[in-house]
């Protein structure tokens, strides 16, 4: 699913689960799923790539952020 409406958006808490994953709570309200650290690790090593799509994707959809 593409968000769109979504700049600015920050970290508010994060929680430990286990030794596995964390939630993150945002202040935009959002705070349901787990990120495990798997996960999390390719969003920082794929960031510049991963954003990019993000960003073609508003555009193919006419949305912005």
């Amino acid at each position: 699913m593409t968000v769109p409406g979504k700049k600015n958006v920050r970290i508010t808490q994060l929680t430990p689960v286990g030794n596995y994953a964390i939630r993150i709570a945002f202040d935009d309200g959002h705070d349901t799923g787990l990120y495990v650290w798997d996960y999390l690790r390719d969003l920082g090593e794929n960031q510049d790539a991963r954003f990019q799509s993000y960003l073609d994707e508003l555009a193919a959809k006419r949305l912005t952020r």
